[in-house]
């Protein structure tokens, strides 16, 4: 892995995005334990597609209206997996009303920017988080 951090140095990401992808927050490092996360998990939201390389899937748990806890399972490229790395850290304790208003230009702001061509991840990491809330919100009714 050193290698590859080597490598990173030559990229045009900041150190927050370099910091989440080769070492991600609250991610799942198997697809066994996301399967047994997925059976307690009070609300899933999935976004993206494999045919455009980005899979979001984005697991949290509430408890009096707060999020407790939220894991992730991505599926792309290093700004996707950043993205959903730092807003998992973002939403922990935060009530869902004020998770609710998380704007990707927040999840930007928090990575210290990304390409251009890779803003879309921050977007799918803010839908992922919606899907997610709809999906509690919609158990409670």
């Amino acid at each position: 892995m050193s290698d590859v951090k080597e490598k990173g140095k030559c990229w045009l990401y900041s150190d927050e995005v370099k910091k989440h992808f080769f070492d991600p927050r609250n991610i799942f490092k198997t697809d066994e334990e996301a399967e047994e996360y997925e059976k307690s998990a009070d609300g899933i939201g999935e976004v993206g597609s494999p045919a455009c390389g980005d899979v979001m899937r984005f697991y949290i748990k509430v408890k009096d209206g707060k999020i407790t806890e939220c894991r992730f399972k991505t599926f792309g490229c290093a700004s996707a997996i950043a993205s959903t790395s730092v807003l998992s850290e973002m939403v922990i304790g935060m009530k869902l009303e004020d998770a609710k208003k998380i704007k990707p230009q927040d999840i930007l702001k928090k990575l210290g920017g990304l390409p251009p061509r890779k803003v879309h991840c921050s977007v799918l990491g803010d839908k992922a988080l919606r899907a997610a809330i709809a999906d509690y919100e919609g158990k409670q009714k």
